[in-house]
């Protein structure tokens, strides 16, 4: 560990943090994004993603055993201390246990998808709020899912918003970032069916087989999914709306498509 307690956002090594924080050209660049607190950075290990840096506030950490376990699996000379009010500072949220770290990317294409049978797979397009791509990507993890897929993304997967939201899921389930026409022929030389959620020509979602291999495709709630999908799908699926209001945030109607799949799947009522 670095013997020198930084404390100025001046530091190169803190403006190079902040870049990274701020600007997706900059994380493409430097194959590099950044990651707070114990929870996110554990996941980050557990996937074997390289962390570079960690920089470390002591008196935020003193007597947190979980934070002191997890600073023992890293080199020390990846540790760097600094002072609690820089840490406010570059902090991009609160609650962060005082580690904010700086990790190698690893990109995943549709290639490196490694699916067993009959897999389940949640494909967004063009979904670009943070929050909801965080959401899905918690939804698709405690659904088991395989992975994954983002067609045409507005936002880069490593977006701070993205990773907090997520609470780390963007590591635990893979998560890949391909155009349309690729997931579609994807999909089709896999033999995976393809369902997507509309409300045009659609048919209840709990009506569907969601027992085989299966993509659930949704797109952004104000323009839905484009044409190449409604073609290219083996069928379209809506959830019911019995208020006034005819479309759901794209996040919970991902969670509830998952889990009528996960239901069906363990042949459950």
């Amino acid at each position: 560990m670095s013997t020198d307690i930084i404390s100025s956002t001046s530091n190169p090594r803190v403006k190079l943090l902040l870049t990274l924080q701020q600007k997706s050209a900059e994380r493409r660049k430097r194959g590099m994004f950044v990651v707070e607190g114990v929870r996110e950075i554990t996941h980050c290990l557990s996937a074997h993603l390289e962390v570079e840096t960690v920089f470390h506030c002591p008196t935020l950490t003193e007597g947190n055993l979980e934070v002191l376990q997890l600073l023992t699996t890293l080199p020390s000379s990846k540790i760097i201390p600094v002072t609690e009010g820089l840490y406010a500072k570059i902090a991009y949220r609160g609650g962060t246990e005082g580690l904010i770290a700086e990790v190698r990317t690893r990109p995943l294409t549709l290639g490196d998808l490694h699916l067993g049978e009959n897999p389940l797979l949640m494909v967004l397009e063009r979904v670009e709020k943070p929050g909801n791509l965080g959401a899905v990507l918690r939804s698709a993890d405690a659904a088991a899912a395989d992975a994954v897929i983002i067609c045409d993304p507005l936002t880069d997967i490593y977006n701070p918003n993205i990773i907090r939201s997520s609470i780390g899921a963007v590591f635990t389930v893979p998560c890949v970032a391909c155009t349309t026409p690729e997931c579609i022929s994807f999909l089709k030389e896999k033999g995976i069916r393809i369902l997507t959620a509309q409300l045009q020509d659609s048919s209840l979602y709990y009506d569907t087989d969601m027992t085989r291999g299966t993509a659930i495709v949704m797109g952004t709630e104000a323009t839905g999914l484009t044409n190449s999908w409604r073609e290219a799908a083996d069928a379209h699926i809506r959830i019911p709306m019995l208020g006034s209001l005819d479309s759901l945030n794209v996040s919970v109607s991902a969670a509830i498509l998952l889990f009528e799949a996960v239901r069906q799947r363990r042949g459950t009522s």
